[in-house]
């Protein structure tokens, strides 16, 4: 019998590797795998086209957007209702479920004509669709947080997004089959709120075809920065200071679309700390396909975050492990999280707490070539061989196994 499972996003494919990588590893076990989704950016909508394009698995945007245009007004009216609705009156068990995202009712309209044997929810803005559907056909249902969504933001239990994320949390994830997360922390936070078991699935990618690790052996050090943001509170403030403190030739490649004004402001941190504006290289969003190549040519990967959540606090990003797998040497902020995955991996980079001690690291492999070439070959091979989407993709299939084929008792 083949199994049909509906993974359901209030985002873009192209916009979230894991949920790619998990509908990919699905269709290759032989699973009959449905994508529904809703529109969230432009640049997100044009990569979205080659990347289905080649894909097993069927794709659904729902919910409308700018080339659907009646569609895309009535979800925005009926986001921006539910939103007022829930600020006037507190009731966020009434109104969060489609006041969680802009397609949010949208996906819980559309997920009904979709039977399936399986949903998986993606995100908080898809969490009640498939709750709702699954509980509709009577069929299992699970959720990947891919973050601690309530503490995402910030740490305030009186904001919004706290209150909107703890009320949709609280009201759903009880009732899903399985929830597995992205980091070894989160995955603890959820198993303690809920009192349940949450598997820890890596953020790794499939593994990386290279030629060879790249060695440089004199010129100036490439630093390598990326998200589909280059904004505030991701620590790029910090690189720049310890650039500023370092006398060595470095350049800083950062791959993001800037926020408004960010750029500018970073090109005028950077000339205050002495740098030039030709080694600050900025790149747009490419598509995910592409990173590995683009990753590999750089020697230094930066892990920058702040920990200015909770969130950011426990969780291990996607360029962590992108870094690692395309053979570059990992210079990792000390969060609580990246501290203990550079204690179990210390062979694949340092961690840092300010900018003196990131300069001294940089410093450290600018005068010693052979430890960065080194290190760079160590991280390509535990990306290879342990850190890979081959290994923690099966984690995922067994569970998926186990709830589409309980064990009899």
């Amino acid at each position: 019998m083949k199994f049909k499972v509906a993974i359901i996003s209030s985002g873009q494919p192209s916009l979230n590797p894991r949920l790619v990588k998990e509908a990919d590893a699905l269709t290759n076990a032989g699973y009959e795998v449905v994508v529904l989704y809703t529109y969230w950016n432009e640049w997100g909508t044009r990569h979205d086209e080659p990347l289905l394009s080649e894909k097993k698995w069927k794709a659904i945007r729902l919910g409308g957007g700018p080339d659907q245009p009646i569609a895309w007004f009535f979800s925005r009216l009926i986001h921006k209702t539910a939103v007022l609705m829930l600020q006037k009156t507190g009731n966020y068990r009434a109104f969060a479920d489609i006041a969680i995202a802009r397609g949010s009712y949208f996906l819980i309209k559309g997920a009904k004509k979709h039977r399936a044997d399986l949903y998986i929810a993606h995100n908080l803005g898809a969490l009640p669709a498939v709750v709702k559907t699954a509980r509709f056909y009577k069929k299992p249902c699970g959720f990947d947080a891919e973050d601690f969504h309530r503490q995402e933001v910030n740490d305030d239990v009186n904001s919004y997004n706290f209150k909107i994320a703890s009320a949709v949390e609280d009201k759903y994830l009880p009732a899903v089959n399985y929830l597995t997360a992205s980091s070894p922390l989160i995955a603890e936070k959820y198993a303690l709120l809920f009192k349940r078991t949450v598997t820890c699935v890596l953020n790794v990618f499939p593994k990386t075809p290279l030629l060879s690790v790249i060695q440089n052996k004199d010129k100036p050090l490439k630093l390598f920065w990326f998200s589909q943001t280059i904004g505030p509170k991701r620590g790029l403030e910090t690189i720049i200071d310890s650039l500023g403190l370092t006398a060595i030739p470095i350049e800083l490649h950062l791959l993001g679309r800037p926020a408004e004004g960010f750029k500018q402001h970073l090109l005028q941190l950077a000339q205050n700390a002495g740098i030039e504006n030709k080694n600050m290289i900025f790149y747009e969003p490419i598509p995910a396909g592409h990173l590995p190549a683009m990753t590999a040519q750089f020697d230094i990967g930066l892990a920058s975050e702040t920990g200015f959540c909770l969130n950011n606090n426990i969780a291990l990003s996607n360029k962590l492990f992108t870094y690692i797998q395309n053979g570059l040497a990992v210079a990792a902020s000390n969060t609580p999280a990246q501290s203990a995955f550079m204690q179990q991996y210390p062979q694949t980079g340092k961690t840092y707490c300010n900018a003196k001690e990131l300069s001294i690291i940089l410093t450290t492999y600018h005068q010693n070539r052979e430890l960065l070439f080194q290190t760079k070959k160590d991280a390509y091979k535990i990306g290879q061989t342990v850190l890979n989407w081959e290994i923690e993709s099966r984690k995922f299939l067994n569970i998926i196994n186990n709830v589409l084929t309980p064990a009899p008792h």
